[in-house]
């Protein structure tokens, strides 16, 4: 049995199959990107929820994995060369999953860098600005009286969108016909954009009909469905 002692996140989130990966987490858009691809590869793993309402993510424990606090990180005890891996940033892990597993990532090496265009996309827009608009429209922004914070992400948000929906235009992915880590990267934000943070009017979500019907075929796949529940909330 494999010995994950070393590793002080284990003594806040014990390890009852520490031969197994281990995820920490929160079922959010970043979270579920991670184990939506453990459910689509079929990776073993052990889920652990790590709850914001109690502060989880500031304790030394997740610190020690994670020094940016931010879910989702994973603690694999069969990384490279047959020694524990541990990796946090939602991104380097999705690449990671899908290099282990040799799924979800083109092998061509021009669709590869294809697909990773589209992954920083995700991280470097969709995500970040799609969250500021949350911010500003469903929690606490939304009570500023100067809208003009919002409407900025407003616009911005519409902007990535019809980036989106121009270029699913006659793709059934973001990479053509195969599906993969950037379509699981991208479309928990938009499911999160038009469903919790109850923006689809405000972005006018109805025009990106490329956008909406790749949603759907993305929200219809067990193995979506199982990962967005996933760690369970207590």
């Amino acid at each position: 049995m494999t010995d994950l002692s070393a590793f002080p996140i284990t003594q806040k989130w014990p390890a009852r199959h520490p031969d197994l990966l281990q995820l920490y987490s929160l079922p959010t858009p970043n979270g579920v990107k991670v184990s939506i691809a453990l459910e689509e590869t079929g990776l073993p793993y052990e889920p652990h929820l790590v709850r914001f309402d109690a502060n989880d993510q500031l304790s030394p424990a997740f610190l020690s994995l994670n020094p940016n606090n931010k879910i989702p990180a994973i603690l694999d005890p069969h990384g490279p060369d047959g020694q524990p891996l541990a990796l946090f940033e939602s991104g380097a892990i999705l690449v990671y999953l899908a290099s282990k597993t040799g799924q979800l990532l083109p092998t061509d090496t021009a669709r590869r860098f294809e697909a990773l265009q589209w992954l920083m996309f995700q991280m470097g827009g969709v995500g970040p600005i799609f969250g500021q608009l949350g911010f500003f429209h469903k929690f606490a922004g939304k009570d500023y009286e100067d809208k003009r914070p919002r409407d900025r992400y407003v616009a911005e948000s519409r902007r990535l969108l019809k980036v989106l929906d121009q270029h699913l235009a006659g793709r059934e992915w973001l990479v053509g016909d195969e599906y993969g880590i950037a379509d699981i990267a991208t479309f928990p934000w938009v499911n999160n954009l038009i469903g919790f943070y109850g923006a689809g009017e405000l972005v006018g979500y109805a025009d990106f009909k490329h956008v909406d019907r790749v949603l759907q075929a993305f929200l219809a796949r067990p193995a979506v469905q199982r990962g967005l529940k996933i760690p369970a909330r207590d």
